[in-house]
């Protein structure tokens, strides 16, 4: 018989959100994964986006080029739009800007259980900041963005840790 004095929280479950899911979501969940591994931390780390036009694509090339240059590959990922299912599944939805956490909230079924923040809510210093959308400029951008999602999962990791 399981009392709740036995039973374990569920396993941390997150879920990074841009509007594609070609650039800033994998680049996050990347970093996140790194981090998780780094400090061998039990989690479940996905991404998707809130449209469908790159579904089953992998991420943007200069997306996959900046995380490699920092040893972590994402080329192996493929966009997907976000579903119902994930506000159940997941224990976080993170957005990586304020018009998708909008449309998070919109999405959002009444059972949802998902905790929904923006990305740069987890570093002290940039609360309510969107993350950086290098989609339509130069390969620097994504460097930018990688520095962004980065310093996010580090703290989101050492918060989920320490839980």
């Amino acid at each position: 018989m399981t009392t709740a004095l036995n039973r374990r929280p569920p396993t941390p479950s997150i879920l990074f959100v841009c509007l594609g899911n070609i650039c800033r979501s994998p680049l996050a969940e990347g970093a996140l994964r790194a981090d998780a591994g780094r400090l061998r931390l039990d989690l479940i780390v996905d991404s998707a986006g809130t449209g469908n036009w790159h579904a089953g694509e992998p991420p943007d090339p200069r997306a996959q080029a900046t995380a490699r240059r920092h040893g972590v590959d994402i080329s192996g990922l493929k966009a997907r739009q976000v579903t119902p299912a994930d506000f159940r599944r997941f224990t976080h939805i993170v957005a990586l800007d304020h018009d998708n956490l909008a449309n998070l909230r919109r999405l959002a079924p009444v059972d949802a259980a998902a905790e929904l923040s923006l990305l740069l809510d987890h570093v002290p210093g940039r609360e309510g900041q969107a993350v950086a959308d290098p989609y339509f400029g130069d390969d620097d951008g994504f460097e930018v963005t990688w520095a962004e999602v980065t310093a996010a999962a580090r703290t989101l990791a050492l918060s989920l840790r320490g839980r």
